[in-house]
Parts: C-alpha cells; sequence; structure tokens
C-alpha cells in the first residue's frame, strides 16, 4: 500500500507550465488574428503620413499578410498533435520554420503572376514572418506563465483550504465509530481518505477523464456520508456522461465540498445535491446544484474555489470553457461548459 513520508520535504511552488499553446483552440485563432492584423495596422500607420496614406498602406499590407496568415492557422491546426508532443524549444523552432516555409510558398505563388519586383524582397518577407511569429509566441508564452499560479493555488488549497481539521477530525472520528460494528466499513472508509488525499496533494497539472474525477468526487461524498448520513442525499444524472472526456482534476470535488459546506450541512433537516453531466454539441455541460438559503453567509467562501476553477479551465481550454453560477431562491447552481477532448 502507499503511504506517505512523515517528514516530507517542504512545499515549494510549482514552475511555471509554459507549453505551445493548443492551436485548435478557437481562443489561439482569435487571438493570433487581432494580434496580428493590429500589428499590420500599426505597421500601416508607421509607413504613412496621412491617414489616407495609412488607409492604403493598410489595404496593400492586408493583401500580403492574410494569405500567409490563414495558411499558417491551418497548418498549425493540421499539425497540432506533433508540434504539442515536442518539447518547448523543439516546438518554437518547429513553428518558425513552418512560418518561414509558408512565407516563401505564399511569396512564390503571389509573386508567379505579379512579378517578384512587385513582391519585394524574399528576405524582407522571413524578417516580417519572423519577427510577427516571435511576437505571438512571446505572447502565448507569457501569457501561459501568467495563468500558472492557478496550478500552484490549486496545490496550496488542496493542503491548507481544503483539507479542512473539522472535516479530517469528524471522518477519522466516524471511522472509529465503525471499526467495531462495521470494520468492512471502517477499512474502505480509510481507502477512501488515502486515495483523496494522495489525489489532494498530487501534481494535478494534467487532464485526467472525467470517469476518474467522478470516481473521487464518490470517494470524497461516502466519507461526508458517514458523519450526515441520511442528511446528505446526491442526485446522479450522468446517463449522458461522455466518460472519457478530458477535464482538469479537482474540479468537480471542490464544488461538491462546498455544496456539502455551504448548502447541506447548515440546514438541519439536510438537502440534495444535484449533478447533470451530459455531452451536447461536442460540449461537456457539468451542471451541479444545492440548498441556498439568503440569510446564510457561508456562499461569500465558494468564490475562491470558483475563481480558481475558471482560471485552470482558461488555462486548459482558452475562451472554449466557461464557468457561471446563478442563486435562486433555494438553490445555488454551477454551470461548467468545456470542449470534449479525448486522450
Amino acid at each position: 500500500m502507499a503511504s506517505i513520508k512523515q517528514n516530507p520535504r517542504p512545499i515549494s511552488p510549482l514552475p511555471p507550465q509554459v507549453v505551445l499553446p493548443n492551436f485548435r483552440n478557437l481562443g489561439f485563432s482569435l487571438r493570433v488574428l487581432v494580434i496580428a492584423n493590429l500589428m499590420g495596422a500599426a505597421a500601416a500607420v508607421l509607413r504613412s503620413e496621412t491617414p489616407a496614406g495609412a488607409w492604403r498602406e493598410l489595404l496593400s499590407v492586408s493583401a500580403l499578410m492574410q494569405p500567409v496568415l490563414l495558411a499558417s492557422l491551418l497548418a498549425l491546426y493540421a499539425l497540432n498533435d506533433p508540434l504539442l508532443r515536442l518539447p518547448y524549444r523543439l516546438g518554437v523552432l518547429g513553428v518558425l520554420l513552418l512560418e518561414l516555409a509558408i512565407a516563401s510558398l505564399v511569396w512564390k505563388f503571389i509573386a508567379y503572376p505579379f512579378g517578384e519586383e512587385s513582391m519585394g524582397s524574399l528576405h524582407r518577407w522571413w524578417l516580417l514572418t519572423l519577427l510577427a511569429s516571435g511576437v505571438l509566441l512571446v505572447y502565448f508564452n507569457l501569457r501561459s506563465r501568467a495563468l500558472s499560479p492557478a496550478f500552484t493555488e490549486a496545490r496550496l488549497q488542496a493542503l491548507q483550504a481544503r483539507i479542512r481539521p473539522h472535516f479530517l477530525f469528524n471522518s477519522i472520528n466516524a471511522v472509529l465509530s465503525l471499526i467495531r460494528s462495521d470494520p468492512h466499513r471502517a477499512e474502505t472508509a480509510l481507502e477512501d481518505m488515502a486515495d483523496l488525499f494522495r489525489v489532494l496533494m498530487a501534481d494535478n497539472r494534467q487532464l485526467v477523464p472525467l470517469e476518474s474525477e467522478l470516481a473521487l468526487c464518490r470517494q470524497y461524498l461516502e466519507l461526508e456520508r458517514l458523519r450526515l448520513g441520511e442528511r446528505l442525499r446526491i442526485a446522479w444524472h450522468i446517463d449522458h456522461m461522455p466518460a472519457d472526456a478530458l477535464i482538469p482534476p479537482l474540479v468537480l470535488q471542490p464544488l461538491l465540498e462546498n455544496a456539502v459546506y455551504h448548502g447541506v450541512e447548515p440546514a438541519g433537516e439536510g438537502g440534495e445535491i444535484m449533478l447533470n453531466i451530459y455531452l451536447a454539441r461536442d460540449q461537456v455541460h457539468a451542471v451541479l446544484s444545492n440548498p441556498y438559503r439568503k440569510e446564510g453567509t457561508h456562499h461569500a467562501g465558494n468564490k475562491m474555489a470558483l475563481i480558481n476553477i475558471r482560471e485552470r479551465m482558461a488555462l486548459h481550454f482558452d475562451y472554449e470553457a466557461s464557468l457561471t453560477a446563478n442563486v435562486s431562491e433555494d438553490r445555488y447552481q454551477v454551470h461548467i461548459i468545456f470542449p470534449y477532448r479525448k486522450s
């Protein structure tokens, strides 16, 4: 059985995870189009002295830039998987070489009917292509580094905020009460605790199958049911769930923990947590709701978990993922949408 060392090394922040962007992501394509065209507009303004001249220069720049830009997006989309499998530096080199090849082909294609004199030097095209590609790669590098603290925060939250002393204390007491009356259930509960804490303390950077995240949720809820008993009721609507869909780890479990802590536990009669996961139009929807009382103040604590989850979803899926929270008179609902991806 795996164990945790008695004197573990001090926890240090995770190093920033810098990888190439997902070239098939809609957010990547939108960002590239916006940034590249802004660079083209800036170049047109700098090369002209009047608004009319800037407009003519912008049209000229766009006529040369758009074919390269669109061909690059298509090529990167097609070569996404092999490029992402490369180490970061080799991947950057591969992207730059690909862009130079595309610029050369477009230059040859346009220069054939119009003449090479009208196109300018091929070396100038290479220089502009490398400059634009370098700016975009630096932007996505900085963006990845800026969002990477979300992983560190996720791990620190797992070790500090989410492993609440009352949860650990109550779980151990519940297990102790079962040792004589129901030793098999006590043993199962201890195994669930070991699995839960092992995942919480792991380096949770990679996407995991949705079924693995759901298994962790079940283990957590079984531990909570030891002390809450029939007060904790779960309605699973997962018949249409894509089990192989990839999701960042520790997304659903913290939401369920908040649902128990803020929704079920304060109510004397308990309450029902509903989890609905389904696939629609190549998007996975996860809808979680729990009881809500207006006079309560517990729900202010949900924001930290929601912010962290939203940041990690954005890092993995960009604009293709969203998280919304809504409050009605008696229910608190979180709705997560992310693209259906398989390993």
